[in-house]
């Protein structure tokens, strides 16, 4: 069955019986709206894998120490955190010309792109004094930017559909799109950028990158612009009915919203890990010095684009069949069992005898779990996103509060102040065992320092989040049918309004 099919099956699936007696349909979108909507992310995603590297340029090309530019990220993402809930409460008192969502959504990306532009064309020319401080405004400058508009990807579901079957194909489109970028980011650095500036450590390099991944995100922000543009409208915004946000009204939602609570948690604990085990710097360990080869990086993540798109197909289907939660609570579950496996293959096994030229067990034993754990792990972490607007709309089912804004940024304030640590997690790290002015690269020698230090960075602090994310769920109660009900309740308190309206 094809998504077509899908999308018109669950269509004829959500005309349900409301608390009136009435049959109705939920706010559907098209299947290429979501799609479209869905790009956004991928666009941020690409500003973030760019950023991700940022510590190579700081402190091969402008010269800052491992340790002061961990601590400087460190200190950003907590501004991230803290801009956050001013940024949400923004959006929900937006309602202009081009909407509530939309001017975000460009605000974001033509801010970053000026950050961009700046920082890896011209920190390096500065008086080596304001280096640092330039480096730090420039940072809070793109974080200002990239909360605009990721903000938008979190709030902005809760127009786009209210049908909990169809909200998990967001998932399907985010993460196939984001399968595809980050196999195509990772053979394009690894495979092109690195080897024709002979490292990490050139100006050229940086500059080439940015203009690559300015284009693509301006590409795909064009198109989810296009995906929201008939949705961004006062009548898809909860039951109708406006009602004032204010800041306390921001603690009032953290502390009476138990989904929101556990949600964060999951979150906030699973995305830590993941910055942590996907950061370069663990990669160049993983696959440039424990494994020997970098090049290889770039070629699993060509290998796992297919895996990666079945995987989101399949597990998202799941999701929408029987819930957001429980597709969730699955995939994790697979996930800690191919991280585990792994482990065990690198510690009790010769990882030198990984290679794509040798076939032998190691190799495929290593290559099948590195596959399928990434396929699941992106499963897992792309199903939190469409969780967001069911607890957005269970606070509008049990206050009256429809703020989208507030939800996403209050969601990601927690997150954010938790993932910050990071870098500082990997730097740190890495300066017990002796790296404190540079990270290591594809030239450092084996030791068994890296690999341990490799083996927690990569694999303990993901099998940490994904317990702790677990146990949040045990007590996150909007499964499906918990949903049918705040939606069909939702629905009665929109037509009761729109029915006093007309008298």
């Amino acid at each position: 069955m094809d998504i077509a099919q899908e999308n018109n099956r669950a269509q004829a699936e959500a005309k349900v019986k409301s608390v009136s007696g009435k049959k109705r349909e939920f706010n559907r979108a098209k299947v290429w709206q979501i799609g479209f909507f869905a790009a956004n992310n991928t666009a941020t995603n690409a500003y973030m894998f760019l950023m991700m590297n940022v510590a190579y340029f700081a402190t091969g090309v402008v010269g800052l120490g491992t340790v002061l530019v961990s601590t400087i990220i460190t200190g950003s993402r907590i501004f991230d955190g803290i801009t956050d809930p001013i940024i949400g409460m923004w959006i929900d008192k937006t309602n202009g010309k081009f909407g509530k969502f939309r001017p975000f959504m460009a605000g974001g990306y033509l801010l970053m792109t000026a950050v961009m532009l700046l920082l890896f064309f011209t920190n390096q020319l500065v008086p080596d004094p304001l280096k640092m401080p330039y480096f730090i405004a420039l940072y809070a400058l793109y974080i200002i930017g990239y909360t605009f508009q990721t903000a938008v990807t979190k709030s902005g579901q809760s127009v786009i559909t209210s049908d909990p079957e169809q909200r998990p194909l967001f998932s399907t489109f985010d993460i196939s799109m984001t399968s595809i970028f980050f196999a195509g980011a990772g053979i394009y650095l690894s495979n092109y950028l690195v080897p024709k500036y002979g490292g990490w450590n050139s100006e050229g390099l940086f500059r080439e990158f940015a203009l690559t991944f300015i284009i693509f995100s301006g590409v795909l922000t064009t198109l989810a612009v296009i995906g929201i543009w008939t949705k961004d409208r006062p009548e898809f915004f909860g039951t109708g009915e406006v009602k004032k946000i204010t800041f306390k009204d921001m603690w009032q939602i953290l502390k009476g919203n138990r989904p929101l609570q556990m949600l964060v948690i999951t979150a906030s604990t699973t995305k830590l890990g993941q910055q942590v085990a996907t950061n370069s710097i663990v990669m160049v360990m993983l696959f440039g010095i424990i494994i020997g080869d970098y090049g290889m990086f770039g070629i699993l993540s060509a290998i796992m684009l297919v895996p990666n798109v079945v995987i989101a197909f399949f597990g998202t289907r799941i999701a929408g069949k029987y819930g957001t939660k429980q597709g969730y609570v699955l995939s994790t579950w697979a996930a800690i069992a191919t991280f585990g496996g792994m482990f065990l293959l690198l510690v009790l096994g010769d990882p030198k005898a990984i290679a794509m030229d040798n076939w032998g067990f190691m190799t495929i034993a290593f290559v099948t779990l590195y596959v399928i754990g990434n396929g699941v792990r992106t499963l897992s972490g792309g199903l939190v996103i469409p969780m967001i607007p069911d607890v957005t709309d269970y606070e509008t089912y049990k206050t009256g509060r429809y703020a989208p804004g507030v939800m996403g940024t209050i969601f990601s304030f927690v997150d954010k102040m938790i993932s910050s640590f990071a870098q500082t997690i990997i730097g740190f790290s890495l300066a017990l065992i002796g790296y404190e002015q540079l990270f290591p690269d594809v030239n450092t020698p084996y030791s068994d320092n890296i690999l341990w230090v490799t083996m927690f960075l990569f694999v303990g602090t993901l099998v940490f989040a994904w317990v702790a994310s677990l146990i949040a769920m045990y007590f996150y109660d909007l499964d499906k049918d918990k949903m049918l009900k705040i939606q069909n309740e939702l629905q009665d308190k929109k037509d009761e309004l729109s029915a006093k309206n007309n008298q």
